[in-house]
This record gives structure tokens, C-alpha cells and sequence, in this order.
């Protein structure tokens, strides 16, 4: 067991992410986890996605993932793992999800001309932004070799 006053302990720490820092995360990668409740049950859907300001977006068909999104409070998460190194990060974005698809507002028009391309095919024709009321993250990285 780890002594947490051990200052030679080589156990790897686990430090909070600063939101600027989180948003660049985010911009990084382009596959995340969408979180809904579709009826009284969590699901997670991997998604494609595109980052800007506070503003995550995905493109999706008809179904659970956009009727649960809906103007709902969904859970967003992006992480970057290493295993071999046994560190990583991990991004969490809450918020409320909006459909998009229609809208014609100048940000929901700027935010439908981001690149969120479906690795799934068919037909991605709705898009939802999810408006962030709190963005997260904690990285693990691994102690400097003794």
C-alpha cells in the first residue's frame, strides 16, 4: 500500500486538468462518449465529434442518442490512454444537449460547418451541440524513474 507521505512513493499521481487546458484536449482527438438516459437507463454511445469554445458537437441519425439528447442534461468524455506508461487523461464535458439541425442562428450555422465526420456511414443528418455548464479533467502521470 502507498504511503501518501512517502515522498519517495512511486505511485503514479493524479492531478486536475484546467479547463483551458481541457478544451485543448479536446480539440485532439475525434471520437468521444456521448452519456444519455434513454427511458431510466444510462447509455453510452462512442461519437464522432468537433470542439469550439464551449460548444461539442456530433452529427447523429434519428434514435435514442438524439432523442435523449434532446434539450437533456447528457455527459460528454474524451481520454487519451497510455498503457504501457500506465498514464493518461481524461476529459469530461456536462452540459445540455440542443438539436441543431435547423436552427438558424449564426452559432448553430457556424458550428454545422465543422468537420464531424461519421466513421459509423449512413445517414448522420442531425447534429446536436451540447452547451457545457462544466468541463473536467484529471490526468495520471506515471513518477520520473527513481
Amino acid at each position: 500500500m502507498s504511503d501518501p507521505n512517502n515522498e519517495t512513493d512511486p505511485s503514479p499521481a493524479l492531478a486536475p486538468i484546467p479547463r483551458d487546458e481541457c478544451l485543448r484536449l479536446l480539440a485532439t482527438q475525434r471520437v468521444g462518449r456521448l452519456a444519455v438516459v434513454d427511458g431510466d437507463q444510462p447509455v453510452i454511445f462512442p461519437v464522432n465529434f468537433s470542439v469550439e469554445d464551449d460548444h461539442v458537437v456530433i452529427r447523429t441519425a434519428e434514435g435514442s442518442k438524439l432523442d435523449s439528447s434532446k434539450l437533456r442534461r447528457v455527459a460528454f468524455e474524451v481520454d487519451h490512454i497510455d498503457p504501457e506508461r500506465r498514464e493518461g487523461w481524461s476529459v469530461v464535458v456536462q452540459g445540455i444537449g440542443h438539436e441543431i439541425t435547423t436552427a438558424l442562428d449564426p452559432l448553430s450555422e457556424r458550428l454545422r460547418s465543422l468537420a464531424v465526420d461519421s466513421w459509423a456511414g449512413a445517414d448522420r443528418g442531425h447534429w446536436v451541440r451540447i452547451d457545457a455548464f462544466q468541463i473536467t479533467g484529471r490526468r495520471l502521470s506515471s513518477p520520473p524513474p527513481a
